[in-house]
């Protein structure tokens, strides 16, 4: 795994397939993948074509931008892959992961369920442990992620995560804040590992 992006070039999109989703963040997902285009920044994404992920990948390959779906085989046929765009599939959701994390330098995380609250939880995780040190913003209209956010609030006053863990991510509550928080966030200082040093 890499450290450290030397520049942004492609950036993962994390978000719900769901089509029942809120049609303002399924516009804002949209909106979102436009812009990449428009910054000539490719999308990674998960492969679908159903809700946010659908609408993202949609929207930047309409603006002439460079998409890259990776799409478990097993899931093919419920998220339904989009032909238009390039896609990579593989044989288990464990693939899929690593495959986006390598091919992206950044991470946006959009409003989502269990699937994107997983790949967030992992995304950071890797990071407290100090395996990258790739931005991390998550959109977060009407502080749908909040409760996340407390919870991580928690662990820190229980002790259980250093206050350091807070500079590994961002949030904006507007999509177009997206991007330019992605560039502008700096790589968070060292998480301290709570482990103790074995001689």
């Amino acid at each position: 795994m890499s450290i450290l992006p030397s520049t942004i070039d492609s950036v993962c999109v994390y978000c719900g397939s769901s089509d029942a989703a809120d049609p303002e963040w399924i516009a804002s997902a949209a909106t979102l993948g436009a812009s990449l285009a428009a910054e000539g920044l490719r999308l990674v994404y998960g492969g679908g074509g159903v809700g946010l992920m659908g609408a993202c990948a949609r929207a930047a390959h309409a603006g002439g931008g460079r998409v890259l779906g990776v799409m478990p085989e097993f899931l093919m046929k419920r998220e339904i892959v989009l032909g238009d765009v390039e896609t990579v599939v593989v044989t288990s959701m464990h693939e899929r992961k690593i495959a986006m994390f390598e091919a992206a330098d950044a991470f946006a995380v959009l409003p989502g369920a269990i699937g994107t609250l997983e790949e967030a939880v992992e995304l950071l995780s890797w990071r407290r442990l100090g395996l990258h040190a790739k931005p991390i913003v998550f959109f977060n209209p009407r502080d749908f992620w909040r409760p996340l956010f407390d919870l991580f609030d928690r662990f820190i006053a229980a002790r259980l995560l250093p206050a350091e863990f807070s500079h590994c991510w961002s949030a904006v509550d507007r999509i177009e804040a997206v991007i330019p928080s992605l560039r502008a966030m700096p790589p968070g200082p060292p998480v301290p590992s709570l482990m103790p040093e074995v001689a």
